[in-house]
Formats: C-alpha cells, sequence, structure tokens
C-alpha cells in the first residue's frame, strides 16, 4: 500500500479542476487509431505536452506563478488501449463498465427517450472513439496554437491515426473537429453560472493530493466529529478514491488492472455532453413559480438546495432575502481577495474564508425533515453529507456511507443560449467525471440517487434538474417540497416536471499516469 503521491507521475486534470485556476477556455478533440505502431507513436509524441499534477509555485520577484497558458490530457477507452496493442490479459483485467463503454450502459444511466444513443451527436455513433485529448486555456488564441501543435502530430502519423470528426455546434453544424467549452461570459466577463443561471463549481470533493488551498478542506473533505465550523473537524478523503493504487476509504488498496505500473497513478474518467433544456426549465419555473409562496427564485433553490445567485445552501439561509445578504458579503470578500493579490492580508483572507465555510461547510442534522431542503433537492441526493446515517453515532466518520460514492467535477459549459424561451441549440454542460471506480462512484450515483429515490424514502421521485423525467408515461416528473411539519402550512407539490437535461453523447476513459502512457507508446505493458 503506497501512501506517497508523486504528483509528477499524475495527469493534472486529476489534481487540479482548471477551471478554477484560470482556464476559462477548453475543447475537447477525438482520435481514432488506424494502425497501432502509428497510434503508439503519436503517444510518444503527445506526451511533452502532457500537464501534470505538480503544483504551480508563485515566483515572489515578479508574482507571477509557473502555470502553462494551456494545459494538455490524454485518456483512453477500452477499444483505444485495445489498438495501441495492449495483451488481453491486461484488458481482461479491467472492469466491466470500463469495457463496456458508456453507451452499452445506457440502461444503468438513464440514457432513454431524447437522451438514448441513437439521438446522441454524430461522432458518438459509428465506429468507437479510441483517444480524448483536452486542451484547457487562459484564452482561446492560446488553445488554438496549442490544438495547432497537436496538429502537427497528428500529421506525422500518415494518416495512422485520424481525428474524429461529428460535433454539433452553435449553427446547426454536425460534423466539427472538436467539442469547444468556455466560462459563460456576461457584457464580456465570466460567470460562475451556467446556463440555467445557477451558481456552478461551488463544491468538489478535497483529498490529500489536491491541488490548491488547504483550507477547502472544509466541505470538500470528510467530516469528523470534530466542530464542522473549523479545520479540526474535516479530514481530507483518501487518495484511493480517485486515484488507483493508494489507499481508499475502506483502508484499501482497490483491485486494478495489471499490471500494477499500468494502472497506478492513474484513475477512470467520464465524459458526458449534456444539454440543457433552458425553454423548459424557464417556462416550468415561471408557471410552477407562481404557485409557490416565494415565486419562481424559491422554486429554483428548492430544486437544487442552493439559490442560484448566490449558491447559499438553503439549509442555512432559507429565505431568499437572507441569501442575498449573505451573497452580497460573499462577493464583496471576493474582489477584496482578488485586489490584493498576489498577498492579500490575514484579515482578508480569514474574512472570506469564514464566508467561504458557510457556502460548503454545512449539514443537514437541523433540517432532518427537508423543510428548508427538501430531501429530493439535488445538492442533497449528489452529497448527502451523513443525512442518510440510521443514528448521528453510527460510524465515527460522518457520512461514511456517503464518502464511497464522492467524484471529482470536471469540465466546463457550452455553446450559448440564443433564445431562452427554446429548447433548441447546442448548449449545455460537458460534464466529466473523475473516479477510481465508475460503477461504485458515478454510475451508483447517476441511477440510485439521481435516477431513483429510495434510498431518500422518496419512492422513484427523480432529481429534479437531471432526473430523466419520463413524459411519454406519467406525464413528467414529481417533487414534494415539504413545509414546516409543527407549522399550518401544507407542503407544495410539483407535478409534470419535464426532463430539463439531455444526453448528447459520451464514453468511459482510463486516464494513465506518466509512466504508463511511456508503456503504452513503447509497447511494453506485460501482464506476466
Amino acid at each position: 500500500m503506497s501512501t506517497h503521491i508523486d504528483l509528477n507521475d499524475i495527469q493534472g486534470n486529476i489534481v487540479k479542476g482548471y477551471g478554477h485556476f484560470g482556464y476559462p477556455k477548453a475543447r475537447y478533440i477525438f482520435y481514432r487509431i488506424k494502425e497501432c505502431k502509428a497510434g503508439r507513436q503519436f503517444v510518444q509524441d503527445i506526451n511533452p505536452l502532457i500537464t501534470t499534477g505538480v503544483a504551480w509555485e508563485m515566483t515572489a520577484q515578479s508574482g507571477e506563478n509557473s502555470a502553462p497558458t494551456a494545459t494538455t490530457n490524454i485518456s483512453f477507452t477500452y477499444q483505444g488501449l485495445k489498438m495501441l496493442g495492449v495483451s488481453r490479459l491486461s484488458l481482461q483485467s479491467f472492469p466491466e463498465d470500463f469495457a463496456m463503454g458508456m453507451k452499452e450502459r445506457k440502461d444503468i444511466l438513464g440514457d432513454d427517450q431524447t437522451s438514448s444513443p441513437q439521438h446522441w451527436d454524430q461522432i458518438w455513433q459509428g465506429e468507437a472513439v479510441h483517444i480524448w485529448i483536452s486542451i484547457n486555456g487562459k484564452s482561446e488564441d492560446v488553445v488554438e496554437k496549442r490544438y495547432q501543435a497537436i496538429c502537427d502530430i497528428l500529421a506525422n502519423t500518415n494518416q495512422g491515426v485520424e481525428q474524429v470528426l461529428g460535433h454539433t455546434g452553435d449553427q446547426g453544424e454536425t460534423n466539427l473537429p472538436y467539442q469547444s467549452a468556455s466560462v459563460i461570459y456576461k457584457n464580456g466577463k465570466p460567470q460562475a453560472t451556467e446556463h440555467f443561471g445557477y451558481r456552478d463549481g461551488i463544491s468538489d470533493p478535497y483529498f490529500s493530493a489536491a491541488s490548491g488551498n488547504p483550507d477547502r478542506v472544509i466541505g470538500g473533505g470528510k467530516p469528523t466529529r470534530g466542530n464542522p465550523a473549523t479545520k479540526e473537524g474535516w479530514e481530507p478523503l483518501e487518495n484511493g478514491e480517485f486515484i488507483l493504487g493508494h489507499r481508499d476509504e475502506a483502508f484499501e488498496t482497490p483491485k486494478a488492472p495489471q499490471p500494477p505500473l499500468l494502472a497506478f497513478n492513474g484513475t477512470f474518467m467520464v465524459y458526458r455532453k449534456l444539454h440543457e433544456n433552458v425553454g423548459s426549465f424557464n417556462k416550468y419555473m415561471n408557471e410552477e413559480g407562481k404557485k409557490l409562496e416565494g415565486g419562481k427564485e424559491l422554486l429554483a433553490a428548492k430544486f437544487s438546495g442552493r439559490w442560484r445567485d448566490s449558491g447559499a445552501p438553503l439549509t442555512q439561509f432559507p429565505t431568499e432575502e437572507e441569501a442575498k445578504a449573505f451573497g452580497d458579503k460573499l462577493s464583496a470578500a471576493e474582489k477584496k481577495l482578488y485586489m490584493e493579490q498576489p498577498n492579500p492580508s490575514a484579515p482578508t483572507v480569514a474574512a472570506y474564508t469564514k464566508l467561504r465555510q458557510q457556502l460548503v461547510a454545512f449539514n443537514y442534522d437541523h433540517d432532518l425533515d427537508g423543510s428548508r431542503c427538501p430531501m429530493g433537492a439535488h445538492v442533497r441526493r449528489i452529497n448527502p453529507r451523513g443525512a442518510l446515517e440510521d443514528g448521528k453515532t453510527a460510524f465515527n466518520t460522518p457520512g461514511a456511507l456517503v464518502n464511497r460514492r464522492r467524484i471529482l467535477r470536471r469540465g466546463l459549459p457550452y455553446g450559448e443560449v440564443k433564445d431562452e424561451s427554446s429548447n433548441d441549440g447546442n448548449h449545455g454542460i460537458i460534464f466529466m467525471v473523475i473516479n477510481a471506480s465508475i460503477s461504485r462512484q458515478f454510475e451508483f450515483v447517476q441511477q440510485q440517487w439521481i435516477n431513483y429515490g429510495n434510498d431518500f424514502k422518496l419512492a422513484n421521485e427523480k432529481d429534479p434538474l437531471l432526473g430523466n423525467h419520463n413524459c411519454q408515461a406519467d406525464g413528467g416528473g414529481k417533487m414534494i417540497l415539504p413545509n414546516d411539519p409543527k407549522g399550518d402550512k401544507p407542503p407544495h407539490f410539483c407535478a409534470g416536471i419535464p426532463r430539463f437535461v439531455e444526453t448528447r453523447g459520451g464514453d468511459y476513459f482510463f486516464v494513465p499516469s506518466l509512466t504508463a502512457l511511456h508503456m503504452l507508446a513503447e509497447g511494453i505493458v506485460d501482464p506476466t
């Protein structure tokens, strides 16, 4: 069992959410290997461009850090590993979920009706994709420059590797060479929101090898029996939940593909293109919001578990006025922190940290009935924060049942909403997940917590935002919004919820370490 993490050997997209590090632009490019030797040469030539997980250091003299202007990472489908000549013994040691791929797991994922594979972008029809390459950049220009460098490498394969076309574009194109993604801009300024208007990317799991401020362990790690409002009440999640070859939350090193060096410091990635039906969302919020005291903003908050503008959690800030006051304070603290970079004062950091803790370091201990944040709200489903425990002393670590289902979220929004009353267009989220086990983490959350509600004692009630609501069979989804059970107000019943999010494609990928990349390029993966 290894306790040491060599960040030089780990790809950077595992330990860094690039969007939080000043990379607002991205491209995702896919390739198909036509000939094994050419595929290996392509990987060999790409290797010098791969961004590792090493922390970017600040230079005292200039106030600048060592971060590159663009990052590059690479991963492979099961069929891609096969085309690189990985032996049958090694291939057979990979998990069944990865080997089958996303399209074959559609029933588990709930990709039916308008989300079924026949409706996916053209790139996901026909032959399998083999390689995924990402470029994240500080500007569109540097992304383009890196893309051209990769195109030059591709040209040297003499058509032994081909770039797969078939991405859908904003103008209705269906054969674009790559998938673009970007933070949303408003009046020229980047926004921390997605197309439904929710503040996005607030909280991601924090584990020992993660890059960034260690204070992010508060709310991002796992709560202990200490004071949840202090750093002492939180610990990082085990690295093995996200990186193969290391101890996980069961205090075991889980079974991994063979040979050990192939899997060590690698992981699995889920790539999903999710279209957002903005017209349906806005229509439902407007119409159903008229029936709810508090209006559409309260309804949107009840669906999510957070207020749209500030991201303030409902369980902490149950009224719009409280959430707005908190949001104003948080915005002012963020602005002051930014203005004092690269060396903000201790009081400024302390003030911001205290407010951020309110944003992320909460639980549902004082909202067990869901009268503030409904049991079926999106954020409560994705991370129940110990609310599924049977008694508060069942485990030494609150939320121990949940910690084995945590996932790292990566990706950015894509496209532009040109008509907020229509579902048409090409806009949504490129949703990527990093996890050590696709079935135990991503698929479990998708199947059991998003598209099913029994763990929350909600029978077949689905996640109101991401659920695959069946409008054909039962007229849409439903959700109960409880009021104070000791009060006189009855609960509010939401019915006819349409499908707000539709799958437009994706697959499962293996993200190798730098060591494993060299092994793949040289054809020396030996399971014996």
